[in-house]
């Protein structure tokens, strides 16, 4: 087998990436104002193309390179987060696109500061920020790690670490002109292209390893099972393991979390022409990231079965680390051409989600931090500052993903979940406690979010963490350390914001919050609508 891509594979990726520019280039000339950068308010993008975006947006090269790891080293316990996201979706997704498309212009954190304060849209701001670099840092490396391997270069090379970070800065700074140039227009179009090729190589792959193992795809999807590598266990209840409970616990949590406040989501909200279209995106979005979210867990598997079932296969790939297998399988086993494809697809996947965080960085800090110290700003100039918060955003990811090569990438997949726990940081309480609770006030919030900060300080403080390759707890205190998974410590940290918060409120005075920004606004306008279509039908 070749060690690498075949020149054919490499022209089909570079046309992928030529066309990804000329519609940035193409969108560049169009983008005359901030609203028409960061919400594409004047270009009537159908819904269609807004929930391919939402879609493309969601599966990132995390889920391309990351997903497969996680389902080669074990089981698809980590898919149980999205298939929460559906069930949350249709229980939220009526009030939450209304709320945004009459309240705020450009940030989903104008909502927080309306209901809360300046703090309020400050802390979830950040929060969004922080989340995005750590995403935005495992994307590069991921991508990184991939290219190296096309080129037949692998960990046990001296210079590997060298290698990445030069790939790292290569794709970073392409893909950040790219978003300069383009705004959000053209990331939208950008990811329906990259979206469509991200399912044919996810296809792809997962045909050729059911096939190329003697015996088919029954023997593939009877030794995944009996290996348990096709299973959503543990099952048995226990918050301390990373059991099935804790990842229904924590992907409702995220499903709020990325529907309910995440500017890259909200923002497409914005976009689209009306709350039905709005909602249509939405649901088009999730319909279509689960199948794929599962389709690449299930690619995990199938690469364990070929390479793990026989020895000369798996000697193949014992020196390497996991990270690197699926990019390996892809230089060595899928034909020419067919390979180019997949390859295309995985930079399609790292550009249509990059591109997109880079866009909402950019968003918030121009509408939530320079539009308010610079009151009096043309809009021109706002659209310039917007510009170099691209760059500025995209080197600082550039080294975050630097230095991930430098610590290395194992499991990358488990660190991102167990990150956006910590990250997010009660943002969910928040914006909980804003839209059901007419009573809560700033004073209560801020009471709220000083028990999470300080919950959250304690829980890392005291459970093991990483240090220099070992597990070590940083303060031990014995029985009062925190003992739980990882991933509860987000969920913790939202239910003590909103409970704290708004039992904190009824000790200051304050009016209650206006209707409008409540759910309890959404429900009397149903009501009047119903009593509406009553009184005409009688």
């Amino acid at each position: 087998m070749n060690p690498g891509l075949h020149w054919i594979d490499f022209i089909i990726v570079f046309l992928s990436v030529g066309a990804a520019i000329w519609i940035g280039l193409h969108f560049a000339r169009r983008q005359k104002t901030t609203s028409g950068f960061f919400t594409a308010s004047e270009s009537h993008i159908p819904a269609w193309a807004i929930g391919i975006s939402i879609f493309a947006t969601l599966i990132s090269s995390v889920t391309f390179l990351s997903y497969p790891e996680a389902g080669y080293n074990g089981n698809w316990i980590l898919l149980v987060q999205g298939l929460m996201v559906p069930i949350v979706l249709v229980g939220m997704i009526g009030f939450i696109v209304p709320l945004y498309r009459r309240v705020i212009k450009i940030s989903a954190y104008e909502y927080f500061e309306r209901r809360f304060g300046l703090l309020a849209r400050v802390y979830s701001s950040l929060a969004f920020v922080f989340t995005n670099f750590s995403k935005m840092g495992t994307i590069f490396f991921l991508l990184s790690v991939a290219i190296a391997s096309f080129f037949g270069i692998h960990a046990t090379n001296p210079n590997y670490v060298t290698l990445l970070c030069i790939f790292i800065a290569v794709l970073g700074l392409t893909i950040v002109i790219l978003t300069m140039l383009g705004g959000l227009e053209a990331v939208i179009w950008m990811d329906v292209l990259q979206g469509f090729l991200l399912i044919a190589g996810g296809l792809v792959c997962a045909g050729l390893l059911l096939f190329l193992p003697e015996g088919g795809p029954s023997y593939v999807i009877s030794t995944a099972f009996t290996e348990k590598k096709i299973s959503l266990g543990p099952y048995y209840w226990s918050l301390k393991d990373l059991t099935f409970w804790v990842m229904v616990i924590n992907g409702i949590f995220y499903a709020v979390q990325k529907y309910g406040t995440d500017q890259a989501i909200v923002q497409r909200y914005l976009t689209a022409k009306d709350d039905r279209s709005a909602k249509k995106a939405s649901f088009l979005g999730i319909g279509l990231s689960v199948p794929v979210w599962t389709l690449f867990m299930f690619i995990g598997s199938c690469l364990w079965v070929y390479f793990h079932q026989t020895p000369a296969l798996s000697a193949e790939v014992a020196q390497m680390n996991t990270s690197e297998v699926f990019p390996y399988f892809i230089s060595t086993r899928i034909p020419v051409g067919m390979a180019g494809l997949v390859v295309a697809a995985l930079v399609a996947a790292a550009i249509s989600s990059l591109d997109s965080d880079m866009n909402c960085i950019a968003a918030i800090g121009v509408q939530d931090y320079y539009a308010r110290f610079k009151p009096k700003s043309t809009d021109k100039q706002r659209l310039r500052v917007g510009r170099l918060i691209i760059l500025i955003s995209g080197v600082c990811s550039i080294g975050v993903g630097m230095l991930y090569a430098f610590w290395g990438g194992q499991g990358i997949l488990g660190t991102l979940f167990g990150l956006y726990a910590i990250f997010s940081a009660g943002i969910v309480g928040l914006f909980l406690l804003g839209l059901f609770s007419r009573r809560a006030n700033k004073q209560g919030l801020y009471v709220g979010l000083a028990c999470a900060v300080l919950f959250t300080a304690w829980a890392m403080l005291t459970s093991p963490m990483n240090v220099a390759g070992e597990k070590k707890i940083i303060l031990d205190l014995g029985a009062w350390n925190y003992t739980h998974h990882t991933y509860m410590l987000g969920v913790y940290s939202h239910i003590i914001v909103f409970v704290v918060g708004w039992l904190a409120s009824f000790l200051f005075k304050s009016e209650p919050a206006p209707d409008n920004l409540t759910i309890y606004g959404y429900l009397a306008e149903r009501k009047a609508e119903k009593a509406a279509k009553k009184s005409a039908n009688e």
